[in-house]
């Protein structure tokens, strides 16, 4: 059984162009229930395309044309990054930015239906970054549209964000200061549970390393090569023994990307993508280095040449417990999804093959309690909040107990489920960019917070260094 796009929900009386002093705000939760049809197609469409990171061409251009018939404008290119852009509506400040991602993942299998039935494996939105992009979209239009006809002072900016799935598009786009004079940022993502609980992230650094060395005859002329992949498993073999010897919050993950085409020949190239994460940037800058050095030392002692490029760096996530608490209380006010008769139907079948990791279906309804910890995956959202504080969400998009990265996370990312969770997270986002455009208390605590946890002496530094963005590295 699949699911499609649900029936929409009954249409709500039009929205005043400008406010009247006897008529009530609009409700931005309305806002966005009015808007659910556009939620599921865009989500639907961009879940079709799954675009691999810089190559978004499609998905991007879908974003920022529908927010310039809402009367964005739009800047596109940015950071030279040709699927980024900026879109922005209202006038004077604050300026509360909304992320947007739309990248989709490689090596991973895609279908709407909750048994794996497909080995096609070139992408899919197994992150729910087609819901992401949609439901930030959706929000932005329901804080335009609150702006508008409030006639609020204030600027709502949408970020079109590419590549976030190992090319930190987000890290250029704050490297090149274009979340200088934003006020707040605010953030989602897909999950298998609803919580605005505060959790930080991994620092986070990779780069594809190069062996080079001489081909040759392996059985008829063995003595005269020099094998890049004994270059790759030495350095893989000296990396595993290192693990021993780093802290508890280390991680560390390689794939060999290139290691020869035949066994008798001897391969003069091979490849292997590194990711190094921890908790403090500076634990990773210290691992990194010893990484380096064994690269050093595998390519010496195979008689190999060895060279690398740093692909994607992230900082750690900067919690602002203000403005995750009035998070926290606005996902309460909007409450979780509840499945259609159709949709537990699916999700009961999709659960199946979670095994002991299923959860009740009932928790899609739910609320987290809230606290404070430390996630373990990585996300270049982590510089942005270095630059503005920033808040984020996550939403029951796919079947609880789901993993992100899995064929279930993409199946259920294509349908009504995932749809209804990004939309959950357009009205929380809604009502929080509202409270922030109208409560300066909570303004001046969370910007006292943001100033105090990055200390009087802070610089930015990017784990990137000055290198360009990669955009070839999905091709």
């Amino acid at each position: 059984m699949r699911l499609g796009i649900l029936a929409p929900l009954a249409l709500l009386a039009a929205m005043p162009v400008a406010a009247h002093a006897q008529e009530p705000a609009p409700d931005p939760v309305a806002l966005v229930d009015a808007q659910y049809d556009r939620t599921a197609r865009l989500a639907r469409q961009i879940w079709d395309w799954a675009e691999l990171g810089y190559l978004e061409n499609r998905s991007s251009g879908l974003l920022q044309a529908e927010l310039a018939r809402e009367g964005f404008a739009i800047e596109q290119g940015v950071a030279e990054i040709p699927t980024a852009f900026v879109a922005e509506y209202g006038s004077g400040g604050p300026v509360i930015a909304v992320l947007a991602e739309f990248d989709a993942l490689p090596g991973l299998s895609q279908s709407d239906a909750p048994v794996r039935e497909t080995d096609d494996k070139s992408a899919a939105h197994a992150c729910g970054h087609n819901l992401f992009g949609a439901g930030s979209v959706t929000a932005a239009i329901a804080i335009k549209q609150w702006l508008e006809a409030t006639g609020t002072p204030g600027r709502v900016r949408l970020y079109g964000t590419p590549a976030e799935e190992g090319g930190s598009g987000k890290v250029y786009m704050v490297r090149g200061g274009l979340f200088d004079d934003v006020d707040f940022t605010i953030h989602w993502h897909a999950d298998d549970e609803n919580s605005a609980a505060a959790r930080t992230s991994l620092a986070n650094r990779s780069a594809k390393f190069r062996f080079h060395g001489r081909s040759a005859h392996a059985a008829g002329a063995p003595e005269q090569g020099r094998s890049a992949l004994d270059g790759v498993e030495a350095m893989n073999m000296m990396v595993n023994m290192m693990r021993e010897h780093t802290t508890m919050d280390s991680r560390i993950h390689y794939v060999i990307t290139e290691g020869g085409a035949a066994p008798n020949v001897i391969p003069d190239f091979a490849e292997v993508f590194y990711y190094v994460r921890h908790s403090r940037t500076d634990e990773v800058e210290a691992m990194w280095e010893r990484i380096e050095a064994i690269a050093r030392g595998a390519a010496m002692g195979t008689g190999t040449e060895v060279e690398w490029e740093i692909i994607h760096g992230n900082n750690p996530l900067l919690v602002n417990e203000s403005l995750a608490r009035m998070m926290d209380a606005k996902l309460r006010q909007v409450g979780g999804i509840t499945y259609t008769a159709e949709e537990r139907a699916y999700a009961q079948q999709l659960a199946e093959s979670l095994g002991d990791a299923a959860k009740p279906l009932a928790s899609a309804g739910e609320i987290q309690p809230y606290d404070k910890s430390l996630g373990y995956g990585s996300t270049d959202v982590g510089d942005v909040s270095w630059a503005t504080p920033t808040v984020g969400v996550r939403t029951a998009t796919w079947i609880p107990g789901t993993s992100a990265h899995s064929w279930q996370s993409a199946s259920a990312s294509g349908t009504s489920i995932g749809f209804k969770g990004a939309q959950v997270a357009a009205k929380s986002m809604a009502l929080a960019a509202v409270e922030l455009f109208t409560n300066p208390q909570l303004r001046e605590a969370a910007t006292a917070e943001f100033d105090a946890s990055r200390g009087p002496d802070y610089e930015y530094r990017s784990l990137l260094g000055d290198r360009d963005p990669p955009l070839d590295f999905r091709k």
